[in-house]
């Protein structure tokens, strides 16, 4: 396993990130405990999680399972890097969603409880909130990591501006602000390089990209829609869309010999503003797929060839200007 800081921050985390998303509601309690063993023994120490994740099981139920995880013991806890999140409405409460200093504390408390552990090493804006003031937000994140109960700070699903007003508030505090942002990041979703990448490039801020193959379509979507494994309507309508660039897709991972799934991901990890894309398996064997696009290395051709098929952007405003 390779490892890196998460961005400017001392801290070392795995360059693939597990995502927890599906975890106690599609992928039951023990498969779950039996992904997360596998990920720390294969040296995945990056583990990503959100209070509201739970869906028809009910919020907060992907961090108890988390929790009983820990609750076993075995190192489980010390040896993982643990991320979670706030914003989400927990309940209908009004004081329950959002930014504010008071949802921002009760909502770790409530966390931590549920995780069962005394910290949280990465806690994260689940959204940006527009109407709470960032001196509010520091004052909460000050008060968590004085306690103990928060080490760092990211984002998630910020624009570049919103990245530059929380980190330049907080040194105005003399506090660290944001060492990350979670971003909506693949070949096919790629608008984040006009000034989120550079935005956080330049502050020092890893950026951890969620839907690394874009909802599926870059995991081989044409040979399984073939196969009747992706036949529903609503992907049929995707795929029709952008058929001409996913056949272009397939057909250049087929002549290096890799999998779909492997170039995405590989791809990301090629990105300089990258510290480690999220995998969020539902099984096992969608885990040890993951797995295997660390071992795939892209050339420059490759990589150029890459760009073709799925154009990005340069950063602004050299994108738009001369």
């Amino acid at each position: 396993m390779d490892y890196t800081h998460l961005g400017r921050s001392g801290l070392t985390v795995s360059r693939l990130c597990l995502g927890t998303m599906n975890f106690g509601w599609q992928t039951p309690e023990a498969d779950s405990h039996a992904i997360m063993d596998r990920a720390l023994a294969e040296g995945v120490n990056f583990f990503d999680t959100a209070n509201v994740y739970g869906r028809d099981a009910g919020k907060g139920r992907t961090e108890e399972v988390l929790g009983t995880w820990f609750a076993q013991g075995g190192q489980r806890r010390e040896r993982t890097v643990l991320a979670t999140k706030v914003y989400g409405n927990m309940t209908d409460w009004p004081n329950d969603t959002f930014l504010s200093a008071r949802n921002i504390v009760r909502a770790c408390e409530a966390s931590l409880r549920r995780m069962q552990t005394e910290w949280i090493d990465l806690y994260q804006f689940h959204h940006v909130d527009l109407k709470t003031p960032w001196e509010e937000i520091w004052q909460a994140c000050e008060t968590l990591v004085a306690q103990g109960k928060v080490l760092y700070v990211g984002s998630s699903n910020h624009a570049a501006w919103q990245i530059v007003a929380a980190n330049e508030a907080a040194a105005r505090r003399n506090f660290q602000g944001l060492v990350s942002e979670q971003s909506h990041y693949n070949l096919l979703t790629r608008h984040v390089e006009l000034e989120v990448l550079p935005a956080a490039r330049h502050y020092g801020v890893g950026i951890i990209p969620w839907s690394p193959l874009a909802g599926g379509l870059l995991a081989g979507v044409l040979e399984k829609a073939e196969s009747g494994r992706r036949s529903d309507e609503r992907t049929q309508r995707r795929i029709e869309k952008l058929r001409p660039q996913l056949e272009e897709y397939e057909a250049f991972c087929r002549e290096i010999g890799a999998a779909p799934a492997d170039v995405g991901v590989a791809w990301l990890l090629h990105q300089k503003a990258v510290t480690a894309p999220i995998v969020g398996p539902r099984t096992m064997e969608q885990f040890e797929g993951a797995l295997t696009a660390l071992e795939l290395t892209l050339d420059d051709a490759q990589l150029g060839r890459l760009d073709e098929i799925f154009p990005g952007y340069k950063a602004a405003p050299m994108e738009y200007a001369w």
